[in-house]
C-alpha cells in the first residue's frame, strides 16, 4: 500500500475559479415612458355616453351589408326582455336597421349599437368608428315613424354617432283610434 506521502502534499490549485459577488439589487429594465403627442395636434373630445342606474346593452357588429338586418333582430330580442309591452317592434326594428345601413356606408370596418332604457323610454345609438360625411337624411326618415320622440347625429374624428329616442309607454286608445284613422295602422 502506498503511503499518503507517496502522493504528495496536498495544494491548492493555482488559479481556483472565482465566483462574481452577489448582486446588491436586481437590474430593472427601463419603465415605459407615456406616450406623448405633438403639440401642434388639437385633440378634438366630445362628451363620452354615461348611462347609469338603466338597462343597457352593446351590440358590436362587422360593417357588412347584412348587418342591419342582424342588428334589428338583436335589439328586438334584447328590448322585448326589458318588459315593455305597448312598444312597437317593427318601429324599433326600422329604426335599427336604418342607422346600421347609414353606419356601413361610412365604411368604417364596424358598427355598434347601444340600446338603454329609461323612464317608458328606450334609447338606440349606433356609431360608424370612422368619420364621416354626416347624412342627416336618415333623421327625416326615423323621426317620422310613430313612436319616435327625437333623434340626432355628430361627428367627431372617432367616428359618428346617430341616436334615437323611442317611447315604450303604452299609448291612450284616443291616439290609437286617430292613427287608424290617418291609415297609419292596419285595419
Amino acid at each position: 500500500m502506498a503511503s499518503p506521502e507517496a502522493k504528495g502534499p496536498k495544494v491548492p490549485p493555482a488559479y481556483p475559479p472565482k465566483t462574481p459577488p452577489p448582486q446588491k439589487k436586481p437590474v430593472e429594465p427601463p419603465r415605459p415612458q407615456p406616450a406623448t403627442s405633438p403639440k401642434t395636434q388639437v385633440a378634438v373630445r366630445r362628451p363620452r355616453m354615461v348611462v347609469r342606474n338603466r338597462r343597457t346593452a352593446a351590440l358590436t357588429f362587422r360593417a357588412d351589408s347584412w348587418a342591419a338586418k342582424k342588428a334589428a333582430g338583436q335589439a328586438v330580442e334584447i328590448v322585448r326582455g326589458w318588459d315593455y309591452p305597448a312598444l312597437d317592434e317593427s318601429d324599433l326594428a326600422t329604426v335599427v336597421r336604418r342607422l346600421v345601413t347609414v353606419a356601413v356606408a361610412d365604411g368604417g370596418k364596424r358598427v355598434s349599437v347601444h340600446l338603454g332604457d329609461q323612464e317608458q323610454k328606450v334609447l338606440v345609438a349606433v356609431l360608424s368608428h370612422v368619420s364621416g360625411a354626416p347624412d342627416d337624411s336618415v333623421l327625416g326618415q326615423v323621426a317620422a315613424l310613430a313612436t319616435v320622440d327625437s333623434a340626432g347625429t355628430d361627428s367627431a374624428p372617432d367616428g359618428r354617432r346617430m341616436w334615437v329616442v323611442l317611447d315604450a309607454a303604452p299609448r291612450s286608445p284616443r291616439s290609437r283610434r286617430r292613427q287608424r284613422d290617418n291609415g297609419e295602422l292596419g285595419a
